[in-house]
């Protein structure tokens, strides 16, 4: 059975919305969270990012649910060891319930330090690298690494999970869904892509689980959801590697430009048509998707958790 569960959005939302999203969340029947981790937003319109260890912690005290960041670049804005010991105590916090989800990056986040941004392959050595550093460290044994990116001297976490948490790696291309077959315990991608995901399963992946998620905009006008999710996430529909590459929001925003309210409308779901809301997310339980992240854009909240309460969700599981 597929999992359906909540993306709460860093970039958009302040820290005290994004909890009260989570209760929200869980009182509307999603079974689990994920969470954006970014050092800015796509662009100023979205005007928020509280740091996700923080935001995790919290989240821990109000909500039961299982808690999947996604996703954290573990490469260059922290080191891989700090990344492992911030995951192993959101671990413990959820009594085991927490899921790192991993990536590549992108500039926007990961220049910040004046670190050069590398390209795309590099970048993925420095993530298995970063994998086998985080994996080492989440034994609770004392660890010395020397790597081509990384170096860990006489390092050991203490306060680690009873089991590991499991790491999902993130891809868009076959490179790195080869790579998430070959390292991870689970793969995240965007779109409901059945190549991708067998290009996953049989590099390694087999029936480990598939994660993706899909940004809605629930109101009765459906005009007005287009014209909100224009204004605060066009980036959306950025093509290629754009959202790899482009190192400000202002950048963002100047690319952003090129979109328009009908590539919106042909794009996302937006309304309070239940039929289409429905199928954007199954789309992603056909593709063979285990867990699927719904994401509400704009300041509905608690009408799109009651909307999904009586009218998706039960149709979802049906």
């Amino acid at each position: 059975m597929t999992i359906y569960g909540y993306f709460l959005s860093s970039e958009e939302f302040a820290p005290a919305e994004l909890i009260d999203q989570a209760r929200m969340a869980e009182q509307a029947g999603f079974e689990a969270l994920a969470i954006s981790d970014h050092f800015h937003p796509w662009n100023d319109e979205q005007g928020e990012s509280p740091f996700v260890w923080s935001m995790i912690g919290a989240l821990t005290q109000v909500t039961s649910l299982p808690i999947t960041t996604l996703v954290t670049c573990p490469t260059v804005r922290m080191h891989p060891a700090i990344n492992a010991q911030a995951a192993a105590t959101a671990a413990v916090l959820t009594n085991g319930r927490f899921r790192f989800g991993l990536g590549s990056g992108e500039a926007l986040n990961e220049h910040i330090l004046g670190d050069a941004w590398p390209e795309a392959p590099e970048r993925l050595q420095m993530l298995e690298e970063a994998v086998q550093v985080i994996r080492k460290l989440f034994t609770g044994e004392r660890v010395t690494h020397h790597g081509t990116h990384y170096t860990v001297q006489n390092a050991r976490l203490y306060t680690v999970p009873t089991e590991a948490a499991p790491l999902y790696i993130s891809g868009f291309g076959p490179e790195a869904a080869a790579l998430a077959g070959r390292i991870g315990d689970g793969f995240v991608t965007m779109k409901p892509d059945t190549t991708l995901v067998e290009q996953f399963r049989r590099a390694g992946g087999g029936s480990k689980p598939v994660i993706g998620g899909l940004k809605v905009c629930w109101d009765i006008d459906r005009a007005r959801a287009v014209k909100t999710v224009h204004r605060l996430w066009p980036n959306e529909q950025l093509p290629g590697e754009l959202a790899q590459i482009l190192p400000t929001p202002e950048h963002f925003e100047q690319a952003a430009t090129l979109i328009t309210e009908e590539m919106i409308a042909d794009a996302i779901v937006c309304g309070n048509d239940a039929d289409e809301h429905v199928e954007a997310v199954s789309a992603y339980s056909q593709a063979g998707f285990d867990e699927v992240y719904v994401n509400q854009i704009g300041p509905d909240q608690e009408q799109f958790f009651d909307f999904y309460r009586a009218e998706v969700l039960p149709r979802l599981r049906a």
